[in-house]
């Protein structure tokens, strides 16, 4: 009979953890090939590593990842060995002399009272703006040959699909150089690792995050010219292949890493990540959730956590069975409506670049990639989008079935990528409108499961797509009354705690944002980038100036 532990891991016996800790150091380690020779915590410091996330002396699994080692990692894993068996041994102090801790993104900063919020952005892009990375192998950072902008607190590297909406801002301000530099470590990591993962970190290696890269293309060729954007085209090219990887060999109803192959003969997407593990920057909340599965099911709940995250939205009801048990992920399962929006979005920005090159080969390659975009787009249309509802939904593979009771503000996706047909676009925008407008903005969900993709939350990312994109249907109406509660949100708390903040509350804007794994952040990249956008919008300036 296979034994199983059903309590929170503070409560569990000892027996319980070490089956499991035995179970993860016997299983392959899920390295990727290309992956660059760099500091692995979870697999290059033995015990130590689950020792300490376990232990709670770190109430952010991520500081543990992102410290630096003093020593060579096998070294101090012997030193580990040897030390933890003397008498009065204390894990944090061992912890602290072989380690340098990181400190949070832009700490130190204070601002400036008399600024106005659009002041204080522009005075933190030097702040959150880090230079081209030294080599070092002790260290989980990927290093990037080029500057970038990080989001801020706790998240002290470049994130992928943040830096589409950081790049917003950045491009109204006038740094297209910081944007091109951005642009080329990208196209640096899809050449030396395959793909852009969640971020420059080794422990991200296993995964991506939404595919905004074409989309960052296209906007830097729009504020420079469309030559500007073609020495990215390779790049782009081979991160759609690693989104499409085993895509050719599929047979209707087959399904390999992140495509799947419909009855229909369309390839679709879904969200995957390499590794079956916890993530070692969330090692502790995984496993806690984990032993309360039996074994047979770990693995697979691990890899839905992970999938999770390369979606960016982790965690949501979204991708829950049941909105109030996070052992009910199902992300794997889905095929989402924004993530084959940002494809379809990928495949036409490759077509018009091949097209715009008229090199030997463009043209028919320009064909192919444009029969692709067509095929996706009709699928979009046809197999998530609900008419009797008029909205967009994730579908779940197996079945061909919409999600009809997960209804999110990834339905915004398809507007803003212009694939929804004129009806499609102007009925989705009046259910935008009436059940997820708020007093601060456009809710994520309208689920309140306590995870912070979900209600009563609204995020930047999600408040720019759903804003522009109900505009490109004719919507301009909702889309100002939309960013005008959106900016009168940020900019009100602003000025009453001198923080841009990573998430907010729009249903309530005198509450702070709240739910997921850590506390909210500030700095913030991307929150930053949509302000910026929407105040350079002349409808916006008073209120930007307020």
């Amino acid at each position: 009979m296979t034994r199983t532990c059903s309590r929170p891991l503070r409560l569990l016996p000892s027996l319980c953890i070490a089956q499991l800790l035995l179970a993860l150091a016997c299983r392959p380690a899920n390295r990727q090939s290309a992956r660059p020779a760099s500091y692995d915590p979870a697999h290059d410091i033995g015990a130590l590593f689950s020792d300490v996330q376990l232990s709670g002396i770190f109430s952010d699994s991520k500081e543990f990842v992102d410290a630096r080692p003093r020593a060579l990692p096998g070294a101090i894993q012997a030193r580990y060995d040897s030390a933890r068996r003397a008498p009065g041994f204390v894990l944090r102090t061992f912890v602290e002399q072989n380690f340098v801790l990181p400190q949070p993104s832009g700490d130190g900063y204070h601002t400036v009272a008399s600024q106005g919020m659009v002041a204080h952005i522009n005075a933190l892009w030097p702040v959150l703006t880090r230079r081209p990375d030294s080599t070092d192998p002790n260290s989980s950072l990927i290093p990037l040959p080029e500057s970038y902008v990080v989001p801020g607190g706790r998240f002290r590297e470049i994130y992928y699909w943040d830096s589409y909406f950081t790049m917003q801002g950045l491009v109204k301000s006038g740094h297209t150089d910081l944007v091109k530099n951005m642009l080329d470590n990208f196209a640096h990591l899809i050449r030396t690792v395959g793909h852009i993962p969640n971020g420059n970190r080794t422990y991200y290696l296993t995964r991506s995050q939404p595919p905004y890269f074409a989309a960052m293309v296209a906007l830097y060729a729009g504020a420079t010219d469309t030559g500007q954007a073609l020495p990215y085209l390779d790049a782009l090219e081979k991160e759609h292949a690693f989104w499409m990887n085993g895509a050719d060999q599929l047979k209707p109803g087959q399904f390999y890493r992140r495509v799947v192959r419909m009855p229909e003969g369309v390839v679709l997407n879904r969200y995957w990540d390499d590794s079956d593990e916890p993530r070692p920057e969330s090692y502790r909340p995984d496993v806690e959730i984990g032993m309360t599965l039996p074994d047979s099911l770990r693995a697979s709940f691990y890899r839905n956590v992970r999938a999770s995250a390369e979606s960016g939205w982790d965690f949501s009801s979204r991708w829950m069975r049941d909105p109030k048990d996070l052992r009910t992920l199902e992300t794997t399962e889905l095929l989402p409506v924004d993530l084959n929006s940002l494809l379809y979005n990928a495949e036409r920005v490759i077509a018009a670049l091949r097209t715009f090159r008229k090199g030997p080969g463009d043209e028919e390659v320009a064909r192919r990639f444009t029969q692709l975009a067509d095929r996706r787009r009709d699928a979009i249309q046809n197999l998530m989008y609900e008419p009797a509802r008029g909205f967009f939904y994730d579908v779940r593979w197996r079945t061909g079935e919409r999600v009809l009771d997960r209804p999110s503000l990834a339905a915004a996706a398809p507007l803003y990528f212009g694939i929804a047909t004129p009806d499609q676009g102007v009925r989705t925008a009046a259910r935008l409108e009436a059940e997820f407008l708020k007093p601060g903005g456009f809710v994520t969900t309208n689920f309140t499961s306590g995870q912070q993709w979900d209600a009563p939350n609204g995020w930047p990312p999600l408040e720019w797509l759903t804003i522009e994109g109900v505009r490109r249907y004719r919507r301009d109406d909702l889309a100002d009354k939309a960013a005008t509660r959106w900016l009168n949100l940020i900019n009100r708390t602003y000025r009453a705690t001198g923080r841009m903040m990573e998430k907010y509350d729009v249903v309530n804007p005198n509450r702070k944002a709240g739910g997921g794994e850590y506390p909210t952040q500030d700095g913030f990249g991307w929150t930053n980038g949509v302000a910026l956008a929407l105040c350079a919008m002349p409808s916006h300036a008073r209120t930007c100036k307020n």
